[in-house]
């Protein structure tokens, strides 16, 4: 016999609603933690679900708008009005890619150039005359950006002591540089190389490239010009080879490469042998140092005279447009440091810079000042000490009269850059100095008249002054001055 409990119907319906309050408790409890567990997953994993890699763009006017930009092909065969492409042009700079190794150049005796004593000597037949916050190339990925854009380029004109007259000087002058281009993209005389690099330079300066519109042809042409004469003389450029003061040219020319290559590979423009001639003409510069840490007319290693700050400050400038290529040269760093160690031996207590040693020739007056201050600020930066000692000389005893004289554009080509790299009351009072100056000396086709100097006939070579003027008129975009970090 057995009993049963009989729960009645008010006990059965709590029994019944508890049971219902349990499920739904326990549904509510599963989603909970069932969410939770999401929301952990998500947490972890959503990062990589959604997001990509960056896409770093070096430089984006005139470049096109997909994500993969194809290569382009420039063809450097020139079709010039009235003049046609000389041979070599239309060879297409076929030679063959020259050797690493350093050819010996035929010796001549080095003799101290006197003239030099101005300060703005390229050698006979020449013409006398950072990464550090900027100093030439400290920031060049950066810059390129910055400068190639016409608004930005007026914005940055006006904020480091610019104005739109500036802009319009520096296109009246690449517009004169058009016009007097040589058939095989040269220009000068005697001494093609050297002007046809300080000219590219300007263009580069303003940022035009192979693709620029108005001047692609000119640049173009001017590229293919100095990559033929490295090709053919394996490695060395210059227009005379047997001409001692060929340092100088070769030093511009590569200098005026390896920023063309620069903007080349980020707009992935494929000139043939551009790679190799900035290789092989940088590589030539760092094995042919003078045993000094400077730098030799011929590039004689082994002389006793040791070279001189002029010839050193270009090497200097175009070892550092070698460095912002990104590629590999045999040792840099070594070289650049012994160089370095030689421009400390030329500096006098006063800040300014010899020509050799610290004897400033001449007057008295440091002309050098801003080549040895570059030096520094581009290699160790602009609070370096010998820098900063440049800039005071700079500050104290700079002079700037195009009509009357004295005006050095030799001198003031560099000091411009180190003012504008030091910045602050330096460069304020700096640019008061030149600018309104060389505006108003340009003459209406975009020249510039050679101001009154004493000194060889070369100097008054319309490229070679219009080339210097421009340079100026380009530091206020062309570089980031030291105080302007971030911009």
């Amino acid at each position: 016999m057995s009993l049963h409990a009989q729960l009645s119907q008010e006990a059965e319906a709590r029994l019944q609603s508890q049971k219902r309050n349990s499920v739904i408790t326990s549904v509510m409890i599963a989603l909970l933690i069932m969410a939770l567990v999401i929301l952990i997953l998500l947490f972890i994993l959503l990062p990589n679900l959604i997001i990509k890699s960056p896409t770093i763009v070096a430089y984006q006017a005139g470049a096109p708008e997909e994500e993969n930009m194809e290569q382009k092909e420039v063809n450097p065969q020139i079709q010039r009005k009235p003049s046609a492409p000389s041979s070599s042009m239309a060879k297409v700079i076929a030679s063959s890619t020259p050797s690493p190794t350093a050819v010996p150049v035929p010796e001549t005796e080095a003799q101290p150039n006197l003239d030099f004593g101005s300060g703005d000597d390229f050698g006979q037949g020449w013409g006398n005359g950072g990464d550090g916050g900027g100093g030439g190339f400290g920031n060049i990925p950066a810059t390129m950006r910055k400068r190639c854009s016409p608004e930005d380029r007026l914005q940055r004109l006006k904020e480091n002591g610019g104005n739109e007259k500036c802009e319009e000087a520096v296109v009246k002058a690449l517009q004169y540089f058009k016009d007097t281009q040589a058939g095989d993209g040269s220009w000068g005389g005697g001494t093609k190389v050297a002007y046809t690099g300080l000219v590219l330079l300007a263009y580069l300066g303003h940022c035009e490239t192979p693709l620029s519109v108005e001047f692609g042809v000119t640049v173009t042409g001017a590229i293919t010009f100095l990559v033929d004469n490295c090709q053919k003389n394996k490695g060395r450029m210059a227009s005379n080879l047997q001409d001692k003061h060929w340092c100088y040219s070769h030093a511009i020319a590569a200098y005026a490469l390896a920023e063309a290559y620069t903007f080349c590979s980020q707009l992935s423009i494929n000139l043939p042998n551009l790679k190799e001639s900035v290789q092989s003409s940088v590589q030539w510069i760092i094995d042919n140092q003078n045993k000094s840490g400077g730098w030799e007319y011929s590039y004689d290693e082994a002389g006793d005279r040791g070279g001189d700050m002029s010839i050193t400050a270009w090497q200097m400038q175009a070892l550092k447009a070698g460095k912002h290529t990104g590629l590999e040269f045999r040792n840099m760093t070594r070289c650049i440091r012994d160089a370095l160690k030689y421009c400390e031996t030329c500096q006098a207590a006063d800040g300014g810079f010899g020509y050799q040693g610290t004897r400033a020739l001449g007057d008295g007056h440091s002309t050098l000042v801003g080549a040895g201050t570059l030096c520094f600020q581009q290699h160790k930066g602009a609070a370096n000490s010998n820098a900063r000692k440049g800039i005071k000389y700079i500050d104290k005893k700079s002079q700037f009269n195009y009509e009357a004289g004295p005006c050095n554009l030799y001198e003031h080509y560099y000091s411009s850059q180190a003012a504008i790299n030091n910045g602050g009351k330096s460069w304020v009072q700096y640019n008061e100095m030149f600018r309104d100056q060389l505006l108003k000396a340009q003459n209406n086709d975009g020249s510039w008249p050679a101001p009154p100097q004493p000194g060889p006939a070369a100097r008054n070579d319309s490229v070679y002054v219009t080339a210097l003027a421009t340079l100026m008129l380009e530091v206020y975009y062309r570089f980031l001055p030291g105080t302007a970090a971030g911009k």
